[in-house]
């Protein structure tokens, strides 16, 4: 699914939105452990992830995807699609 350029801003979204949405997240990820933070008891890449999408995708609307990065050549991906 493409997202459209605001013509107005030239922005898909304002980067000062995703830091809104996302800074929060990254003061409970950074300043506890893992398996701390509400909702991670099982704290793999792919369930950080999703516990990002679940936070920041109501805030974030234009949200695509979520990609958290073990190494640079190993991540975990998220689109909000659920495969059971």
């Amino acid at each position: 699914m493409k997202r459209r350029v605001d013509t107005r801003t030239g922005f898909v979204v304002d980067f000062l939105d995703i830091e809104q949405a996302f800074s929060p997240l990254l003061k409970t990820l950074g300043h506890h452990q893992p398996n701390d933070a509400g909702g991670l008891k099982n704290p793999t890449t792919e369930n950080i992830a999703i516990w990002i999408w679940d936070r920041a995708s109501p805030k974030l609307p234009q949200l695509f995807t979520v990609k958290v990065y073990e190494t640079p050549d190993c991540w975990a991906e998220y689109d909000g699609i659920d495969v059971t």
